[in-house]
This record gives C-alpha cells, sequence and structure tokens, in this order.
C-alpha cells in the first residue's frame, strides 16, 4: 500500500504494484521490484558490473576523504557515490584485456576552489611526507584555506590522511605515514578545503612514494 503526496498525481511513498516510490533530499523518484533474472549478463554487462564493482571497492578504504571532497557535487548525488561516477566515468583505461583504474586519474576531490601554483611532495622520513606549495599572503581570504592530504597505499588497502591540515599560507604541511608493513607504495593526492567548508578543490594527483 502507497500514500499519495499532492493527490493522484503527485509524488507516492511505498509500494504500488511493481513499483516502490520513495524520495532523497526531498526529490521523489519511483523504482521497480527486483525480480530473479534468469538469463546470463551479455559481455558488455558483466564488464560494467566489474568495474562498478573495483570502483566501489577502491573508495572503501579512502571514503571519509571523499564524503568531504565531494561535498556539495550536485543536488542530488555527493560524497561516495558522486566519487563512484567520476572514477566510472574518468579513470579506467585499457591493460591488455582488462580494465584497470588509473590512480593518476581518479579525483578524491572535486570543487571550483582555486588551487595554489607549485604542488609538490617529498618523502623526508620513513614514515614522513611533506607537502609544499607556494604560500599565499595572509591578508588574502584564500589564505585560511585547509589543504587535504592523502597517501593511498591501493594494492593493500591502507590510507593515511588529514582533510583539515595547514593553511594555505603556510606553504606546506606533513602527513604521517603509520604502516607496520615495509616496502609499500602510496600514491598521493592533495586538494583545499574552503575555511567555511562551502566547497573545495579538485585534487592533484603527485605521484607515487615508498616507505
Amino acid at each position: 500500500m502507497a500514500t499519495y503526496f499532492d493527490g493522484i498525481n503527485g509524488s507516492f511513498k511505498g509500494k504500488v504494484g511493481t513499483v516502490i516510490g520513495s524520495s532523497w533530499k526531498g526529490i521523489p523518484y519511483m523504482k521497480s521490484l527486483y525480480h530473479k533474472r534468469t538469463i546470463p549478463p551479455h559481455e558488455m554487462e558483466q564488464q560494467n558490473r566489474n568495474k562498478f564493482g573495483m570502483a566501489h571497492r577502491w573508495l572503501q578504504p579512502v571514503i571519509e576523504f571523499v564524503r568531504a571532497g565531494y561535498k556539495g557535487y550536485s543536488s542530488t548525488v555527493e560524497g561516495f557515490l558522486a566519487a563512484k561516477s567520476c572514477i566510472l566515468k574518468n579513470a579506467f583505461v585499457v591493460d591488455g584485456k582488462n580494465m584497470v583504474i588509473d590512480p593518476a586519474l581518479v579525483q578524491v576531490s572535486f570543487g571550483d576552489l582555486p588551487l595554489p601554483a607549485n604542488i609538490t611532495a617529498v618523502k623526508t622520513a620513513p614514515d614522513e611526507l611533506q607537502i609544499l606549495w607556494d604560500a599565499v599572503d595572509k591578508r588574502y581570504e584564500e589564505a585560511y584555506d585547509q589543504i587535504m592530504m592523502l597517501a593511498y597505499d591501493i594494492e593493500n588497502g591502507e590510507a593515511n590522511y588529514n582533510i583539515t591540515g595547514q593553511f594555505k599560507y603556510s606553504g606546506s604541511d606533513t602527513l604521517h605515514i603509520r604502516s607496520a608493513i615495509p616496502e609499500r607504495t602510496y600514491h598521493i593526492y592533495a586538494a583545499f578545503v574552503a575555511a567555511d567548508r562551502s566547497r573545495q578543490s579538485a585534487s592533484v594527483y603527485l605521484g607515487t612514494i615508498n616507505n
């Protein structure tokens, strides 16, 4: 049984026949009931399923980071779902007969906040990474944007990150990498979030380091 809103032609919540009505963020949706499939998926459909699963697994260790990085992505989607959509659209490449995610094409943050110039990453100790950029004058409003740093060991599903690091005027910040396993490869990403948390920048990929 379903409940109607705004009359017979309005949105509804609940089940009507083979359709379910619901809403998310105040936007009404309809979806069909699940029916068990008897025909096996064709090759392209299975490839899309595989890509969907790979993107989901890739993002799991960095879910808190992308929730901040994709905040306010659109009126209907943000956070984890928006990040997954961007991976599916932009980050898959062909490797032989397989489709794989290219870490250099992944954006872990998305937005229009300006990035400072000359962002680089250097390893300063076995368990320490320093990210540097051109400092901004303290008199500017953007000087109090904060860096978002991520070091992601994709192979082992381990991420070290700081979502609210140093201010843009400081010109550098340090990320401590905690790992019990030696000889790991970390993919490094950086972005910035506004001081009032109203928006963030797109992320920049800074290559890899080994610890």
